[in-house]
């Protein structure tokens, strides 16, 4: 992902002026950046080829379930924050996204105690409102409309 991402963004640098160092272009940065970041996802891909388990057996197979887990516990944040106008689902803000991202997410691992989600959906919601409402006066919805009228 990150090779292919980079090659197009530093791909796509190429269509504005790229400049110098001294004077650089609107395409100097993205073109860098994207350099790097293929760098990066050449690299990953070189150490996921070449490096063994400890064991020296090959790598098993995907693991699907942590893979869907965490997959559908950012699509269900997105879709429990803004809600999905095309099947009528109201927004249903943000300490209601945060506790399904964090019960979805922690359903991939094999060891879900439901006490100590509970209390990390309820630190990470309590720091959110703080951090990003209060702290910072972001006007998001923290609760569903429902509730606050």
């Amino acid at each position: 992902m990150f090779l292919a991402l980079g090659l197009a963004f530093a791909w796509g640098a190429t269509t504005y002026p790229i400049g110098e160092g001294a004077r650089m272009g609107p395409g100097y940065f993205p073109l860098l950046l994207g350099i790097v970041l293929a760098g990066l996802g050449a690299f990953i891909v070189f150490k996921s080829l070449v490096v063994e388990t400890e064991s020296g057996e090959p790598i098993d197979n995907w693991a699907f379930r942590p893979l869907c887990c965490i997959v559908g516990a950012n699509l269900l944040f997105g879709v429990l924050l803004k809600g999905l106008p095309s099947i009528h689902l109201p927004a249903m803000g943000m300490v209601a996204a945060i506790y399904g991202l964090t019960f979805m997410s922690s359903l991939a691992s094999e060891e879900f105690r439901i006490k100590q989600v509970l209390i990390l959906a309820t630190l990470l919601a309590i720091g959110s409102y703080l951090g990003f409402i209060v702290m910072l006066k972001l006007s998001m919805q923290a609760w569903p409309s429902f509730i606050t009228g």
